[in-house]
């Protein structure tokens, strides 16, 4: 099939096709003219490759894990591929964790900004409850 029918039948632009071989992740073969020719397996491919970018990972740990994909009997390949998963889930752990230490920072901030718009609604004078009576 050509680019646009890959294209249509996954949802994904012929751009981040091109761009998918680019990177390696995905092989087309050329006509005579130059057209790109893909196979019907590079549906699920493509799917694939979705999935696992979004996961949140890299075009770089995507082309390190999908030979595992393509050489499932490898000893080699699978450990360099077990390798990459951990290295990207201690990455994400990572990232979990700094997020996890922003939110409790917004937590104070906004216990706090709670605390001074509660006293801000109760001072005379700031047209809050307070400031109607006379």
């Amino acid at each position: 099939m050509r680019i646009g029918e890959l294209s249509r039948r996954t949802g994904v632009s012929a751009r981040s096709l091109r761009y998918y071989e680019e990177q390696g992740l995905l092989t087309s073969s050329r006509s005579d003219t130059g057209q790109r020719h893909y196979s019907g397996a590079a549906v699920q491919r493509v799917t694939l490759i979705r999935q696992l970018f979004d996961a949140g990972m890299s075009s770089r740990v995507i082309a390190t894990v999908l030979p595992c994909v393509d050489i499932p009997g490898d000893l080699g390949v699978a450990e360099e591929t077990f390798t990459a998963m951990m290295r990207e889930r201690d990455r994400i752990d990572a990232d979990i964790a700094r997020l996890i230490e922003t939110r409790e920072a917004l937590d104070v901030l906004i216990r706090a900004n709670s605390r001074h718009r509660a006293e801000l609604s109760t001072a005379p004078g700031t047209g809050g409850p307070a400031a109607l009576t006379l």
